[in-house]
């Protein structure tokens, strides 16, 4: 097979099931912002395809796609540099997921972690979308030839799966058309955790509301939750080492230096020492200045969703500009007839 050259193509997404908290934020959206900053072409999706593995309210599930939306533009996200789409608006992701679907084998899904804890002890009540989903993604992800991932730690094991398919792919039709594509996995807080309790990741399905901080809540709202996040009675420690065995104080200063886009040792240099109760009160003033403009926003966008309905319908044609032909492609590698031939 000769060499082929792929052009640097970014491409993530969010599943739009609501409630974007700060974990969100340091784990995803802000790391997009960095690879727009980065002059490298951008696509940034809602996957609304992923959210209906389990059963979705209707209406709940246009809100939080609007929302989800509104966050990434929010965060800093340009709609003219970064391509943003809703994923069911560009059905290449899902034409390209069926012959994924004949691609991988049964026992690489039944391996992945998420589809063991998703669909538990009783997997055969669960949906077959939900064991698919990583084909969807593997879709998702090559159907616009991308390069790279941004990811959070959980999402490795299905980036690992989608170099699998490209690879059995490649080699099962003697061609070199989709790319092993490469995880990036980094940052100080790539993995927020809970507010109240350190070995918990931040989630918006923890009954307390206390354990994370919402995009969409106020001032008053983030400092109170900051000054009552579960903390330990020692002091700050002066590096990074001084942190192991202590979640609470070690997600605390994550999160302080993903904010002020400084490394741990650098915080620590500043802080260590410190108690809590000096402590808390700087970095309840810095998420403050960081999420408040972002809160705003999102509240401005969602007043006016016929905005976000435009950014979206504009984002599929330029997606398409790019996915339509990768699909004409991977159709003609496999052997199907195409418009032109009949």
């Amino acid at each position: 097979m000769s060499e082929t050259s792929f052009t640097p193509r970014v491409f993530s997404g969010i599943q739009p099931s609501g409630n974007l908290h700060l974990g969100n934020y340091l784990g995803a959206l802000k790391r997009f912002v960095d690879w727009q900053a980065r002059d490298v072409e951008s696509i940034y999706c809602m996957v609304d395809l992923h959210a209906i593995t389990v059963w979705q309210d209707p209406s709940d599930l246009k809100k939080a796609t609007r929302e989800l939306c509104a966050g990434f533009i929010a965060a800093g996200l340009d709609p003219e540099k970064s391509i943003l789409i809703n994923q069911s608006q560009v059905p290449e992701h899902a034409q390209l997921a069926w012959i994924f679907n004949c691609v991988a084998r049964m026992g690489w899904m039944q391996r992945m972690t998420q589809w063991k804890d998703k669909a538990g002890k009783n997997q055969q009540n669960a949906s077959l979308g939900l064991l698919a989903y990583p084909a969807l993604m593997a879709a998702d992800i090559l159907v616009y030839h991308a390069t790279h991932v941004p990811v959070g730690e959980d999402q490795k094991q299905h980036l690992e799966l989608t170099r699998d398919i490209a690879i059995k792919f490649n080699h099962d039709y003697g061609v070199n058309f989709f790319p092993e594509t490469e995880p990036v996995i980094e940052g100080a807080a790539t993995r927020v955790m809970s507010l109240r309790d350190g070995a918990k990741k931040m989630s918006k399905s923890d009954p307390s509301d206390a354990s994370r901080i919402n995009l969409t809540d106020d001032a008053d709202t983030i400092a109170k939750k900051i000054r009552k996040a579960k903390t330990d009675p020692e002091g700050l420690p002066s590096d990074a080492k001084g942190l192991e065995d202590r979640p609470e104080a070690r997600n605390l200063v994550n999160i302080y230096a993903a904010l002020s886009e400084q490394s741990v040792d650098q915080v620590l240099a500043d802080v260590g020492g410190r108690q809590f109760s000096e402590f808390k009160p700087m970095l309840a003033d810095l998420a403050v200045a960081k999420m408040a403009p972002i809160t705003t926003e999102m509240a401005r966008l969602m007043e006016n969703q016929d905005e976000i309905d435009k950014i979206l319908a504009r984002g599929a044609e330029r997606a398409r500009e790019i996915t339509a032909p990768i699909l004409r492609r991977t159709y003609e590698i496999v052997g199907m007839v195409g418009p032109s031939e009949i």
